[in-house]
């Protein structure tokens, strides 16, 4: 009984060993949801409109930093395996290819903040009763937010690269510093103290600038002074392995295609729940996503906790240790999305105090979604530690072929029909929609018993230890 326990959870040691990952990544993530729930406290006070506008132009912003974020997983999973391996070349490689592939999204990423807005902002109120007013705050908001796409870029690149290194502490620090930051001058600018003019919305968004400003600046001091194994001179940026290069974008696409899948769903479906109403919907839906990130921070913690234990074993070609270590990270983290699943359920109490002076509605609207989402937790965690295992050894297929599969022709036809056919509100469509993901973490199961993640990248042909 005890050696099939054992197959299944693993030591003190090693679970003390994951969280000492996780924690810091976790930490970093709730600094910055804290703040983000300060800046919504901060701008609820204006009003339903007001928080609407900033939230639909900050859902395009989200869009830009999935795919900014994709690219870092994709580069990642290499990343991590040559520092297994002791393979600095290969890191570097790794490094170019999350600057180069991030950077390119510059260009749609000016078309929708500077050319296009109301346009693009538009599809997201499409029904939405008070739609114009909302929109005027949203384009005000994202046309300053253009001015920090590259600094948020290169800084994301650093920080994910230092973290597939299992340096988590530096980007905490810098997280801390930023999001308070940020905090500081939504306070000076939002409502004008310290006889600063009252700049509202727009006051939210030169705070964000001026916070991942600061960042980049702070990434870039790190960068020259510790010259990380991954670092190159910018001179020799564009030295890329193109032989490597094709080999990351191959699996890199996969990653790319899955996560851009998976926030197009989350676009649309947003789409669809804000047609539910006015401004109190939109409000109400967003204000429950500013809550929930409290505990959504285990995501982050699990993934890259996962990432990196496993990326580095299987670089370092010990393959039956990367088995026993998969049952262990998976056991673990059903068991940890047990307990952010209850310490979801807590933080409905607090949103009566940071959103009270939104609508009746709207707050009734969070509490369900806050509730629901919790419930979804177990589901969740599980579902990020099946796809950070597979994703570690460079199976990124699981995600293109059966999440993106799913997502695609089951749960977009769900919310449309849902939406045309039914006159069920917001907080109902999300569950129907969401139910699938019991679906997916059965077929996510039945996958990996084919052991395809379970290969050395950095060195394909190294002998099993």
């Amino acid at each position: 009984m005890e050696r099939k326990l054992s197959k299944y959870l693993g030591t003190g040691q090693f679970y003390k060993k994951a969280l000492k990952l996780a924690v810091p990544i976790m930490l970093q993530s709730l600094i910055q949801s804290m703040v983000s729930l300060i800046d919504n406290f901060m701008v609820s006070g204006l009003g339903d409109i007001s928080m609407s506008g900033v939230n639909v132009a900050g859902h395009m912003m989200f869009v830009f930093m999935v795919y900014v974020n994709a690219i870092n997983m994709a580069g990642g999973i290499f990343l991590t395996q040559f520092f297994g391996a002791k393979d600095k070349e290969g890191m570097q490689q790794a490094f170019r290819f999350k600057l180069a592939m991030g950077l390119m999204a510059f260009v749609p990423f000016t078309l929708v903040c500077i050319v296009f807005p109301r346009q693009v902002l538009s599809v997201m109120l499409i029904g939405n009763t008070q739609a114009d007013l909302i929109l005027d705050e949203a384009v005000s908001y994202i046309r300053i937010m253009f001015f920090m796409g590259v600094q948020m870029t290169v800084s994301m690149c650093i920080a994910s690269s230092l973290r597939d290194m299992g340096e988590v502490r530096i980007p905490l620090f810098i997280t801390i510093i930023a999001t308070f930051t940020n905090t500081f001058f939504n306070w000076l600018f939002i409502y004008g103290n310290l006889g600063l003019p009252r700049m509202e919305v727009k006051g939210a968004a030169l705070a964000t600038v001026i916070a991942r400003t600061l960042e980049f600046i702070l990434f870039i001091a790190v960068y020259k002074k510790k010259k990380p194994d991954f670092a190159v001179r910018f001179t020799e940026l564009w030295r890329i392995n193109g032989a490597l290069f094709r080999d990351i974008l191959k699996k890199g696409f996969l990653v790319l295609f899955c996560e851009m899948v998976w926030v197009l769903s989350e676009t649309v479906t947003t789409a669809l729940y804000n047609g539910r109403g006015g401004a109190d919907v939109v409000s109400g839906m967003s204000s429950s996503f500013a809550i929930a990130n409290l505990f959504f921070v285990a995501f982050g913690g699990i993934y890259s906790s996962t990432g990196v234990i496993l990326g580095k074993t299987l670089g370092e070609g010990k393959l039956e240790k990367a088995r026993q270590q998969k049952n262990w990270l998976l056991s673990g983290s059903a068991i940890f999305g047990v307990i952010m699943c209850l310490f979801g359920f807590a933080t409905t109490l607090i949103i009566p105090i940071v959103f009270g002076k939104l609508s009746e509605n709207a707050i009734s609207i969070s509490r369900s979604m806050v509730i629901l989402m919790s419930l979804f937790m177990p589901v969740w965690v599980y579902m990020n530690a099946q796809q950070a295992v597979a994703r570690a050894g460079g199976d990124a297929a699981m995600g293109a072929y059966t999440d993106a599969t799913l997502t695609i022709f089951v749960m977009i036809p769900l919310v449309f029909i849902l939406a045309i056919f039914t006159d069920v509100g917001p907080v109902a469509m999300y569950m129907g929609v969401k139910l699938i993901d019991l679906i997916k973490i059965v077929v996510f199961h039945i996958w990996m018993k084919k052991e395809r993640w379970l290969k050395n990248l950095a060195k394909p042909a190294a002998a099993e230890k």
